[in-house]
């Protein structure tokens, strides 16, 4: 009986590690876009040869292409960043998803062992 809590235990632990997994999965997505959006506007500020505008609530102002260009790159940074962190965490919960699932297998299949030896 010990056995069988302890392998729900073990189960719901890693029902808990699918979650976060999911969770952090959906985080670096959006890190993932806002990416991709920050290296959209470097490109076109990059390439633009005129005036260079920022968007700051809803009006547009006039702005410092450097200062623009700097701002992004600092951003770019940060999710870049922020991505390899989220897959850092992301590795290990799959590593520790991993160990207990095999857990979990070995605890079933040992359980199945002992009852059909009780039989």
């Amino acid at each position: 009986m010990e056995k069988q809590q302890d392998t729900e235990k073990k189960i719901a632990q890693l029902q808990a590690l699918e979650q976060n997994l999911q969770n952090f999965l959906l985080q670096k997505q959006n890190f993932q876009t806002q990416l991709v959006e920050v290296e959209n506007a470097l490109e076109e500020v990059q390439k633009s040869s005129g005036n260079v505008y920022r968007v700051i609530g809803s009006v547009m102002v006039l702005s410092n292409k450097e200062d623009i260009k700097s701002d992004l790159d600092s951003k770019k940074e940060v999710l870049s960043l922020r991505i390899k962190n989220l897959e850092k965490q992301e590795e290990k919960i799959k590593e520790k998803a991993s160990k207990l699932q095999s857990e979990v297998l070995s605890q079933i299949s040992a359980d199945k062992r002992g009852e059909r030896n009780d039989e």
